[in-house]
């Protein structure tokens, strides 16, 4: 169904090829995950496969790309939306309508399909997807999870036979993650479509695939699962808890590793306590250094709050966790004096924070925004970093330090615009965080970014909570909020439904528990670290 032959794209100005002399054959009915670091090449991956490498992504493409026996080289994308549905990292960039039905709608409508069958496709999907209580919404006021749900409905409603997706769970809270994957599996294997898909948070995705294709320094290794786990660079937490305990085969889903951790689980009982910093417990009690009092948030259409309430003290890390849609975007904004409530009362210490301006605002809160573009304006990451020194008024060299520090590959001659969406929220941070701001806002920090690059991250915010810095984020990735966070905050329907300590939290909840707390239930250990430092203290 695709096949790569001596496949190599190399992009005007870089410093190497992003791919070199790939070779693949992926047939109908197949499940290939993508897995690499960051700016790997997965993303060229995928769009030579609907043709938007070279027609539109530019670059130069040797070697042949065909689909369903179509060259890509004489056939641009237009030529291959009967066959190719793509799914892209930034959702909305593909909505052409402003309504969700119109949306699913419109590529049945640009293939000439009956009215007819569209309707029951429309019907279909939005079962499938969980969207019938929002077709008649405008995807203006759609959270990016809901957007990230429609923008994969508005391509299985073409029914096609090759669906490529570029990190399609990336904005999803887990259980649309859980359902989203489901789908997509139901069609593969009932309806043998093929599926190309890149994902780095592979707790959720390597259950499902058929095959795993590393993309490292440029080449492509094709495996199959297990095989790719246990030589990949980038691995899930269960895979990880494997091979700390040595374990083979290496497990690849919670069910496998519970299978074997009754040894381990005996082992660490009788092991020392765990550490208590950072998500072990409640931190001591303090004034806040912000807070949100009883506040209504309206948007069109909808309340994105509803007398929703929350205090930060200095050095705390808050994880606002909840379905997509809960009001965790919002309630960042509100924070930042980006909204302005309904009702209620946001305070700064005694300020409200929407009356700061210039240098004041960027030293007191910094919002970095689930899509890093926004922040990013100018032609290169060099001049970015050196726009937000001189915003910050700090020393030459703040924002480009921070960010050797996430990406210390990164070329920094690069535009913005050439980045993966991993490389911008690293850029996006450091400009941000050159202001040391007393607050810290994160809208999905990890999302597009690879396991390495979370784990600076971790550590980046330990560090900067441990200097004071109160730190608040929006996020649907478990696994972080497990890392680093040392309150979780749940939102519904605009309300907050639980505030506690991280641990007692996540461990409580199976929607929201990491990995490592699902294998070693009822052991309290949340991440492979703790399982690692205890097992370095037993006999």
């Amino acid at each position: 169904m695709i096949s790569f032959r001596a496949v190599s794209v190399t992009y005007p100005d870089a410093a190497a090829p992003a791919l070199v002399a790939v070779d693949l054959e992926i047939v109908e009915g197949e499940l290939a995950l993508v897995v690499g670091s960051t700016g790997s090449g997965k993303s060229t991956l995928l769009r030579c496969v609907n043709g938007l490498v070279p027609h539109f992504t530019g670059g130069r493409l040797d070697g042949h790309v065909t689909v369903a026996g179509r060259d890509t080289r004489t056939h641009r994308p237009r030529d291959l939306a009967d066959v190719v549905g793509y799914v892209d990292q930034d959702p909305s960039a593909g909505f052409v309508t402003d309504v969700v039905e119109d949306e699913l709608a419109y590529a049945m409508e640009s293939l000439g399909l009956a009215p007819s069958l569209m309707r029951r496709r429309v019907e279909e999907t939005l079962d499938l997807l969980g969207l019938a209580d929002i077709r008649y919404r405008p995807l203006r006021t759609l959270s990016a999870g809901q957007k990230q749900r429609v923008a994969i409905g508005s391509v299985l409603t073409a029914h096609p036979s090759v669906l490529v997706m570029d990190e399609p769970t990336s904005a999803l809270d887990p259980q649309a993650a859980e359902e989203v994957l489901a789908a997509v599996q139901r069609l593969v294997h009932d309806l043998g479509m093929t599926v190309l898909m890149s994902e780095h948070r592979l707790e959720r995705a390597v259950q499902y695939a058929d095959r795993v294709l590393v993309v490292d320094g440029s080449t492509v290794i094709d495996h199959q699962p297990a095989q790719a786990m246990a030589h990949s660079p980038v691995i899930p937490p269960v895979v990880a808890l494997g091979r700390l305990a040595g374990w083979d085969p290496l497990p690849l889903t919670v069910r496998d590793a519970r299978r074997d951790a009754e040894p381990l689980r005996r082992r660490l009982a009788g092991g020392t306590a765990l550490p208590p910093a950072g998500n072990g417990g409640s931190p001591a009690v303090r004034p806040a250094v912000v807070s949100a009092r009883e506040v209504t948030v309206r948007h069109p259409e909808v309340v994105a709050l509803r007398r929703a309430s929350l205090s930060v003290a200095p050095g705390e890390v808050v994880a606002l966790m909840g379905r997509n849609g809960a009001g965790k975007t919002t309630m960042l904004r509100v924070l930042a004096g980006v909204d302005r409530p309904e009702s209620g009362r946001v305070r700064m210490g005694t300020r409200d924070p929407a009356g700061l301006r210039g240098g004041e605002r960027v030293r007191a809160v910094g919002l970095v925004p689930q899509n890093p573009r926004d922040l990013l304006w100018t032609e290169s990451v060099a001049q970015e970093c050196r726009d937000a020194d001189r915003d910050a008024e700090t020393s030459a060299g703040t924002s480009a330090g921070l960010l050797a520090r996430l990406q210390p590959e990164l070329d920094v001659d690069l535009h913005p615009g050439d980045l993966s969406e991993g490389q911008r929220l690293a850029v996006a941070l450091a400009v941000v965080l050159a202001g040391d701001p007393a607050v810290l806002l994160l809208d999905e920090p990890t999302r597009g970014l690879d396991y390495a690059t979370k784990r600076r991250l971790v550590s980046l915010l330990r560090d900067r909570a441990a200097s004071g810095t109160a730190v608040v984020l929006a996020t649907h990735d478990v696994e972080l909020a497990a890392e680093v966070a040392t309150r979780v905050v749940i939102l519904a329907e605009g309300e907050v439904v639980a505030d506690g300590p991280a641990r007692e939290s996540v461990m409580a909840s199976p929607v929201f528990a990491p990995q490592v707390a699902k294998v070693l239930a009822p052991l309290p250990f949340l991440t492979v670290e703790e399982v690692s430092a205890c097992l370095a203290g037993l006999p």
